[in-house]
């Protein structure tokens, strides 16, 4: 099996070949499919990052989430002590570009959500497995900050970014479902 390095390496490599028509006509495919879960139906407040190409496309289901009245919350990174929090995100106009081109809520502008008030985290990564493992970008931040998390987990991503299977850890959390453009693994 491949390292998580490697693997990580790949799966991007690929992705980035993507066109800019195609990336959208496939982002918009996965998020048609989320919108049809019994957990997005269900949910009140979703939890989300801010994506970047290649990542699924997450700005529009922030919007359609604020046109449901659901509530978003996006997470902070404090690489001093490896933290992440969530904080309420009412407009885009919220974000901030930190550290590699990333968006993040802008702190004193918007209002920090307890973690038991997230009842749908769709957790980013890389490369995923049938199982539900992941390999995220490689800082570890969903790893901690799931620990304890009681709401649900899903996973938004490309077709090539299933894989057989990853390597895991004792601390990795799989997520329950992931949703590709070409389906819904569980």
């Amino acid at each position: 099996m491949l390292a998580k390095k490697e693997m990580r390496s790949k799966i991007k490599n690929a992705l980035e070949v993507m066109t800019e028509e195609r990336y959208e006509e496939r982002s918009n495919a996965i998020h048609n499919r989320l919108f049809q879960t019994d957990s997005w139906e269900k949910a009140t407040t979703i939890g989300v990052t801010i994506s970047r190409f290649p990542e699924v496309s997450t700005k529009e289901i922030i919007e359609k989430a604020w046109e449901q009245k659901k509530r978003v919350a996006v997470p902070k990174c404090y690489p001093r002590d490896n933290s992440m929090r969530f904080f309420y995100l009412t407009s885009f106009s919220e974000l901030e570009t930190v550290y590699f081109g990333l968006q993040e809520p802008i702190e004193n502008e918007t209002v920090y959500c307890e973690k038991d008030s997230i009842d749908l985290m769709l957790v980013p990564g890389v490369v995923f497995d049938n199982r539900g493992y992941r390999i995220g970008h490689g800082g570890g931040y969903y790893d901690r900050y799931l620990q304890g998390f009681t709401g649900e987990k899903v996973s938004l991503a490309f077709q090539e970014q299933l894989v057989a299977s990853v390597p895991t850890e004792n601390h990795d959390i799989p997520v329950e479902f992931i949703i590709t453009d070409e389906g819904l693994y569980a």
